[in-house]
């Protein structure tokens, strides 16, 4: 395994651990909601830092694992499908012709 497809491999893990953390603290938010509010009913800081820091860092983070995917040379992967196997992508297979 190359530096490459090691550096997508992070920014994949990164982007699914920021998606669940952010699904999993909204559920909590749900059932807590008086612990993240202040006396004139606006969020604290860290409850928003936490709650829209998150979905930036998902969304960042799949911009960065395409980018690697493509400068790595790995196809497109399947559903469900956690490496794919090595060959050429799309973008340069229409370069080569």
């Amino acid at each position: 395994m190359n530096l490459a497809v090691a550096t997508w491999l992070f920014f994949r893990l990164l982007r699914w651990a920021a998606w669940i953390f952010f699904f999993g603290f909204a559920f909590y938010f749900n059932l807590n909601r008086a612990a993240h509010l202040n006396s004139f009913v606006h969020l604290l800081p860290m409850t928003e830092m936490m709650m829209f820091g998150s979905g930036i860092i998902a969304v960042f983070a799949g911009f960065f694992e395409l980018m690697m995917r493509e400068k790595a040379g790995i196809p497109r992967p399947s559903f469900g499908q956690l490496i794919p196997p090595k060959g050429p992508s799309n973008g340069q297979v229409a370069n080569r012709r």
